[in-house]
């Protein structure tokens, strides 16, 4: 029995220096990932700042879920917050005091927004830049012309404070930063006729990639507290897109009010910037959504 004892003590024992083993090289892995660069070439985009252009690029920023993490005022904000070991700011983006895009050049917007990559090479952590990977460069221009349009605040750069766990996993590559799952030599999008159009509910759709996966299958978010639900599955025959949402008007009710059709509300989907989407993306989105085959 002694040695029995023993025996089950020393396995234990073992596990737990694992376990310890694996944190720290997690979490060495972890430094390095952030440390990294990752060589982007980019050519700056030509920016127009007339009056067409600046209101679509508000659009985008409104309704594209900037504003969720960087403001409506660009000056950055606490968007996740729990406990003492998780806390994620966006940035000030404004040419105010603080603003990390004073320097920017025109490729560094390019570099930042459509890859997911600093001006010096480094990956931003949490930039969600797999949504917006696949903006044509008329609308990353009129995005950039925006921001570049509104008034200087006084903020401060970027807060990224991870609990254990996540460290550790995304240092083992179960969690991913933007810049390592965008494929960074795909062309920009060419531009497709807006309307209620597959084609145009298929662009539109590019901003659902971060949260709904590649596959706008859905499942637990990456890099999400452990208490997130799962993203819904929007391919066509999951129940979501087959039954609670089969008509448009339901799809659009949703974006607008936050709730299902049952008024329950539904948690972590950025609808400060979602209720901003015109009928036309909307209703575009959901044309696309119920085309899909399951292939």
């Amino acid at each position: 029995m002694r040695k029995g004892w023993k025996i089950a003590g020393g396995i234990v024992a073992g596990l737990v220096l694992l376990a310890v083993v694996g944190v720290f090289a997690g979490l060495q892995l972890s430094e390095r990932k952030q440390a990294r660069r990752v060589a982007v070439q980019v050519q700056a985009l030509p920016v127009a700042a007339d009056a067409s252009a600046l209101e679509r690029g508000r659009y985008l920023f409104t309704s594209r879920g900037c504003v969720d993490c960087h403001g409506a005022n660009g000056a950055g904000r606490v968007f996740v917050e729990k406990g003492d070991d998780l806390r994620i700011k966006g940035p000030n983006i404004t040419r105010g005091s603080g603003g990390v895009t004073v320097a920017y050049r025109g490729e560094d917007w390019v570099r930042a927004i459509r890859h997911g990559v600093a001006p010096d090479g480094r990956p931003l952590m949490v930039m969600p830049s797999e949504d917006y990977n696949r903006f044509t460069d008329a609308d990353l221009s009129a995005l950039v012309a925006y921001v570049q349009s509104l008034p200087p605040a006084a903020g401060t750069g970027a807060e990224v404070k991870l609990p254990l766990p996540a460290r550790v996993l995304y240092g083992f590559g179960a969690i991913q930063d933007a810049a390592a799952k965008i494929d960074h030599n795909l062309p920009p999008a060419q531009a497709v006729a807006e309307g209620v159009n597959v084609q145009h509910g298929a662009y539109v759709a590019n901003m659902c990639l971060g949260c709904h996966g590649p596959q706008l299958a859905g499942g637990k978010i990456p890099g999400g507290p452990p208490d997130w639900p799962a993203a819904a599955d929007l391919t066509p025959s999951a129940e979501v897109m087959k039954v609670r949402y089969a008509d448009p008007e339901a799809f659009i009710r949703m974006f607008k009010s936050g709730q299902r059709s049952d008024g329950s509300r539904i948690q972590v989907m950025p609808f400060e910037s979602l209720r901003n989407m015109s009928d036309t993306d909307l209703r575009a989105l959901h044309l696309y959504l119920k085309s899909r085959t399951t292939s």
